[in-house]
């Protein structure tokens, strides 16, 4: 039966006085499949490291199902391999002399399982990860994507509680990338097993998570599923982090024409000296000029993301706005702009409210 995972009060400082972590508190459900976003440098992967054992809390607790593995205010640990942990590394770390089926085969051994019991578990895992025709071959003659399913039946095969996995789809190029996010997202299903994966990615996050935690500087900005990270983020980090192409956000003074033009309530303009309005490419939608639209302006740069084709457009007055371009549209063209949804946020970046039309 799976087993949840609570974080309470974590708190991680290096020498001299460097906090990593700050006051992380959160609940991972049984099953749940939770991702650790965040910009390099966040604390995400020494968050991690403290669940898996392989970092000690300066404060605070760690429990999986209903075992206290760690409990920095009363010194107490227990050590990573009593954990019942599985772990995936960034780099897979996989031993190159050893056959796909001794590398998969090596925590079992490290247990002293017997052989029947080892060679049994290590073919069941083969089997569910399709790499039961691998496991006479050493790591340099397997893809990367071959690999990486090396490490997460090495990972499975002593059954964990839990599985954390640390970035690992780093090392795959972009195609490759999105069938092994998808493979770690079936196993995970078909298991039922709780995974925590730790991601600077959001493509990875969105595409995984069932809810997702972003950090930035060791402390939580915001946690929900992705559709909330998106649509609701509570401050202009999550809004300018979240979303490919990036929101667009700019910084006014309240006497601002544009916020008259997208209807600011006059209570907000009144109440600040600032704003910042933010507003997604996806959700501005660059039409023919003779179009209803809330803007207008003259399109200065075209590029496509995907398969989408979106325009940089100049606004005057020393603003621009990227939008998806719906009509045929040349560099130095004037278009109209239709917004769907424009978000505000305070002079000190927390989210006021969002205007939808």
């Amino acid at each position: 039966m799976a087993k949840g995972v609570r974080i309470e009060n974590i708190w991680k400082i290096f020498p001299p006085k460097v906090v990593a972590l700050k006051n992380i508190n959160v609940e991972i459900k049984p099953g749940e499949f939770f991702v650790i976003l965040g910009p390099s440098g966040s604390g995400k992967t020494t968050l991690l490291r403290i669940i898996a054992g392989l970092e000690v809390p300066t404060r605070g607790r760690v429990s999986i199902g209903d075992k206290v593995v760690v409990d920095a205010d009363k010194g107490m640990f227990i050590e990573p391999r009593d954990r019942n942990i599985g772990m995936v590394f960034q780099n897979w770390a996989l031993y190159p002399h050893m056959s796909a089926y001794d590398n998969i085969a090596f925590p079992l051994k490290l247990k002293k399982l017997p052989k029947e019991e080892i060679n049994k578990r290590v073919k069941e895992v083969a089997e569910a990860l399709g790499i039961a025709d691998l496991l006479n071959r050493k790591p340099g003659h397997m893809s990367g994507g071959q690999q990486q399913r090396v490490a997460v039946a090495r990972a499975l095969v002593k059954q964990p509680d839990v599985l954390l996995l640390d970035e690992p789809f780093s090392n795959l190029d972009a195609r490759i990338r999105v069938t092994a996010r998808e493979f770690v997202k079936e196993i995970q299903k078909k298991l039922g097993i709780t995974t925590i994966l730790v991601t600077h990615d959001q493509a990875d996050a969105f595409a995984v998570g069932d809810r997702v935690m972003v950090l930035r500087n060791g402390e939580v900005q915001q946690m929900g599923i992705p559709e909330e990270l998106y649509d609701q983020p509570v401050n202009v980090f999550i809004a300018n982090f979240i979303g490919d192409p990036p929101m667009n956000i700019f910084k006014l003074p309240t006497t601002h024409e544009l916020l008259k033009k997208i209807g600011v309530d006059d209570e907000i303009i009144n109440k600040h000296k600032e704003v910042y309005i933010g507003i997604r490419p996806d959700e501005a939608i660059a039409l023919e000029p003779k179009e209803e639209g809330h803007l207008k302006g003259t399109v200065i740069i075209i590029e496509y993301v995907g398969s989408r084709k979106y325009a940089k457009i100049d606004l005057g007055n020393g603003l621009s706005i990227r939008a998806l371009l719906e009509c045929r549209a040349d560099n130095g063209d004037t278009v109209s702009i239709r917004l769907v949804k424009v978000h505000v946020f305070s002079e000190t970046g927390e989210r006021i409210t969002t205007i939808r039309f």
